[in-house]
């Protein structure tokens, strides 16, 4: 379980994509004569992403790959901003998206699942792997997801940020409020 007051600090998740978001499966091939990339990302992974929209917690994308498919997906959830470096060189970029929106290291909560990810996860104030994360990012994580990457394992995070910080009703509540049709 996760102490309320981690949980408290976090102002930002960040989340890897390949093997956290998605099974770690990347098809490849050709449409209309062009190089396509196609992944399977997680329904229940995508709703997770959306009950934090109105509780003002941002998301952000952190990819040592770049892939369309990843953009697409973030366009669809509303994902506040993306990181693709192709040469995995992850710390950087996200400094300075933490600059930007004026959040120290300590206040992020980050999900990974392999070694790209162990210079972020060294720095930030609650590092999490998934379930098939490899073992030098296990040892390294405040938490373990029960769920494999692309099988649910962010919205487990999620649910877990949010019941520790006390806003699980409060998010489910403004979600179905949304969908209710009342006005």
């Amino acid at each position: 379980m996760l102490d309320s007051a981690v949980a408290g600090r976090v102002r930002l998740l960040g989340l890897d994509v390949d093997g956290v978001l998605t099974d770690n499966a990347v098809f490849i091939g050709m449409v209309d004569g062009k190089r396509q990339e196609f992944k399977r990302f997680d329904i229940q992974d995508g709703l997770g992403i959306r009950l934090l929209h109105p509780l003002n917690i941002p998301v952000v994308l952190v990819s040592g790959r770049e892939s369309d498919a990843t953009l697409l997906r973030a366009e669809e959830l509303g994902v506040d901003e993306v990181i693709q470096d192709a040469g995995a060189r992850k710390v950087p970029a996200f400094s300075k998206t933490l600059a930007r929106h004026g959040i120290g290291w300590r206040e992020v909560a980050y999900v990974g699942d392999d070694l790209a990810d162990l210079p972020v996860l060294r720095r930030v104030g609650l590092p999490i792997a998934v379930a098939n994360a490899v073992d030098e990012v296990k040892e390294m994580a405040a938490f373990v997801t029960g769920a494999r990457g692309g099988h649910g394992a962010v919205r487990e995070v999620i649910e877990m940020l949010l019941r520790a910080r006390g806003m699980w009703e409060e998010a489910l509540g403004l979600y179905l409020a949304d969908r209710d049709g009342d006005d």
